[in-house]
Order: C-alpha cells, then sequence, then structure tokens
C-alpha cells in the first residue's frame, strides 16, 4: 500500500503534504507491511473538521492494519480530539508533520507507543523552513509556500491558533525553490501562505510581496505563469500593484479574503478594512488590468447579521465584479470571539448562504458567456479539462496535464467554458 496522503483544506496543505510524503518516507513508513494514510486536516469551519473525522474513520475500515496519522490544523487546535479517536494511532502538530523524526513514534520502530499526540506550542515557532519539494503529486501547477501563520485576530478564525504567529520564507529559498519546479517542468506556480500579504514583515529590510513578485519573475525567467493564492486587500504594496499593471507572466486573478460587505460585519469580525475600500480597491486594480477576474471569500450568517447587513454582501458581489465566490455558512468555533456573541438560527444561515451561491452562479454563468468566442491560453490540469489566465474552468481536447495550450471558446456549459475542436488533419 505504501504511503496515502490525504489533503484537507488550502493550497498551502496541498505543498505541506508534499513535504511530509518525503518525510514519511525517510522515516520509513513507506516499508510498513500494511503500509500508513496520513490526514493533512482542515480547521476553518465546523464542517471540515466533521469530514477529516468521518474520512479517518472510513479509512480504518478499508485499511484495518494500516497506520493512521493525524496532522494539520484540526490537530493542532484540539489534538486531544483526535487523539481519542480508536482509528487513529498517531496525531501530530503543524510543525511535527514536517520532520521525518516524529513520524518514527510508532510500535513498528521500537519506539514506545503510549505518546499518541505530539503536538507542542505552535505560538512559539519563529522560522519557517524553506522546505524544497520536486513535484506535487497529481497536480499540473506547483504551488510554493512563501508564508505561514498569522498575526491578526479575526473573531471567527481558529486559523492563528493551528498555523502561529506570521513568518515568511527568505525571497532567495523561494527563487531556489521555484527554479527547481520549473526546471522539472512546471509552466505555472501558485505563491501561497496564510497571511500572504503580510509576507516580509518579519526579514530582514521587511520586503513586501510586490518586491517577491518582481524578485521571481526577474529571476526565474523561463516560468510561464505566477499565480497568487488569496490576499488581503488592505495590505497590498504599491510594487505589487505595479506587477499587476505590468507583468503578464503574473495571472490575472486575484482572490480576495472579503468575508464581508456591510461595514458593521466586519468590524465585529475584526477584520481591517471597509466595504468602500473593497470596492475601491476593486475598481483601482480594474483600471491596472482590465482583465483581471476576482475571487472572494464571504461568510453568509455571521453571529448579529441582520437581513440589511446580509444584503450589503449580497451588493458588494457587483459592486466589486467578483466572479469567482467561496461561500462559507457561519460555523462557530470554540476559542473564538465569534463563537461566544448571539448566533443565529442555522436554518437562516443556511439560507443566506443558499442566496449568496445562488448569485455567485450568476455572475460566473455571466462571466462564462463574456469569453465566447475569445482565444484563451489554457493550463491542462488532467484529460479534458484546464483553467484560463483568469482561473475559469475550461474543457479540452488536446494538451497534456501541464502543458499551455490555446484554444478558442465556442461557448459554455453553465459550468466551464468549452473549447473548439482541434482541427483534424487532412
Amino acid at each position: 500500500m505504501g504511503i496515502e496522503v490525504v489533503t484537507f483544506g488550502c493550497r498551502l496543505n496541498t505543498f505541506e503534504s508534499e513535504v511530509m510524503r518525503r518525510e514519511a518516507e525517510t522515516a520509513g513508513l513507506g516499508q510498513l507491511k500494511d503500509g500508513a494514510v496520513i490526514f493533512n486536516t482542515c480547521a476553518v469551519t465546523g464542517e471540515a473538521v466533521r469530514q477529516s473525522k468521518q474520512a479517518i474513520r472510513k479509512a480504518r475500515r478499508e485499511n484495518p492494519n494500516a497506520r493512521i496519522i493525524v496532522t494539520g490544523c484540526a490537530a493542532q487546535t484540539d489534538p486531544d480530539a483526535f487523539a481519542g479517536m480508536d482509528e487513529v494511532d498517531l496525531v501530530l502538530g503543524n510543525e511535527e508533520k514536517l520532520k521525518a523524526h516524529n513520524y518514527r513514534a510508532l510500535p513498528d520502530f521500537g519506539v514506545n507507543d503510549f505518546e499518541k499526540a505530539r503536538v507542542n506550542d505552535i505560538m512559539s515557532v519563529r522560522e519557517t523552513a524553506a522546505h524544497m519539494v520536486d513535484a506535487i503529486e497529481g497536480r499540473a501547477r506547483a504551488f510554493v509556500q512563501v508564508q505561514n501563520g498569522c498575526d491578526h485576530r479575526c473573531t471567527f478564525c481558529i486559523i492563528p491558533y493551528g498555523r502561529g504567529n506570521s513568518r515568511s520564507v527568505p525571497m532567495g529559498a523561494v527563487v531556489e525553490q521555484i527554479k527547481r519546479l520549473v526546471g522539472n517542468g512546471y509552466a505555472e506556480v501558485v505563491l501561497s501562505g496564510v497571511d500572504m500579504t503580510s509576507y516580509g514583515a518579519d526579514l530582514p529590510g521587511a520586503p513586501r510581496l510586490g518586491k517577491l513578485v518582481a524578485t521571481i519573475l526577474r529571476q526565474v525567467p523561463d516560468l510561464r505563469r505566477l499565480r497568487l493564492s488569496s490576499i488581503d486587500s488592505i495590505e497590498a504594496d504599491d510594487d505589487l500593484l505595479q506587477a499587476i499593471a505590468t507583468e503578464k507572466r503574473l495571472m490575472p486573478h486575484l482572490h480576495l479574503s472579503l468575508q464581508s460587505g456591510d461595514d458593521m460585519i466586519l468590524k465585529r469580525m475584526k477584520r481591517r478594512h471597509l466595504r468602500d475600500q473593497s470596492i475601491a480597491f476593486c475598481a483601482d486594480v480594474r483600471k491596472l488590468r482590465p482583465d483581471i477576474v476576482f475571487g472572494a471569500d464571504i461568510i453568509a450568517g455571521f453571529p448579529t447579521e441582520t437581513d440589511d447587513m446580509f444584503e450589503n454582501s449580497l451588493k458588494i458581489v457587483e459592486e466589486c465584479g467578483l466572479t469567482h465566490l467561496h461561500v462559507f455558512p457561519f460555523s462557530p468555533r470554540k476559542g473564538t470571539p465569534a463563537a461566544r456573541m448571539p448566533q443565529l438560527e442555522r436554518a437562516l444561515v443556511k439560507s443566506r448562504a443558499a442566496k449568496l451561491r445562488a448569485v455567485g452562479d450568476t455572475v460566473y454563468r455571466r462571466h462564462l458567456a463574456s469569453l465566447a468566442g475569445t482565444r484563451q491560453a489554457v493550463l491542462v490540469e488532467r484529460d479534458g479539462l484546464g483553467r484560463t489566465e483568469g482561473f475559469t474552468l475550461v474543457g479540452v481536447d488536446r494538451g497534456a496535464p501541464g502543458e499551455i495550450v490555446e484554444v478558442d471558446i465556442a461557448g459554455h456549459d453553465d459550468e466551464r467554458l468549452l473549447a473548439a475542436p482541434a482541427a483534424r488533419a487532412a
């Protein structure tokens, strides 16, 4: 069976899962007769935690003798919950999961089996190691960690307690990692982090994200596409905006950590922006890069949210010109201030999330229709599917995974663009 890594959550977890796979191999887990299953969990919502536990139970039923190891943000923030599961052999924290020696805490290696959870204080971690990977299994694009942790304390968010305080990977190490991945054939690299626009504050000279982006594009000329994961628009620096305006290899797609369109809810969330600032940011960036595509995270049903407050979240979808929505029904996370606020009825939370998703479907279909008749450069992700530079899904009939192909867009099927069939040779 070997080692199977099951990844939940963000792009940062995707990158770290590759590091974990390598470290677990180094520790010898691949030699176990019945193999090992490692779960890299997410704690962003209660539903994410529930899905992790469900998957763990299923894995034990299907692999009764395999070693099951649980790590990630859910394991970091609530290790006892996973250590208490009969299906689990070992629980590792977010720092421990990246070091081979921690995977040796298994009876097969003659080490004690009473220390089921190895989870240290994540707030004590001060550095982000420049872990190098050669590939991301099953992925046409590569993810590179440039930052970890968060210094902010949004009232709904448990992630800082799973990831620790903000810390950055030095620019030189990031560049070397990307050179390595490009040398292995990757045409697109995605920069990832927990609070990526806080990049560099802890490094000598305090370089910002914009300087990192410009340095990568200058020093890795063979990199064809550079993409950013989620950003906090209020922290976007001038160099980043300049790169968006002038660097065609920086993809025209930004995913914003918006969370709400209402100022009072934003204040109660302890966010650092107001609705008008988000609207102005999108308008300003669109002037710099007319083909920019915006996505956003929005939470529906935050505690104390009234009908009028929710209406502001609905309106901001149009006011910002959003295309790709990630809608989260509010999920109280134990230990956060928002969990102690007056909660809305779950039925109302789910209803508001459904309304937001319906608006998201409408603007997405409009976006698909606007691209009919255009020519798009598409990164093929797997047979029959790819993504445009603006991260829109496309059905394609050509190209191998990881290859960039030029296609003409014939139309759409409400879920994806449809490329015109490739011309057949006579």
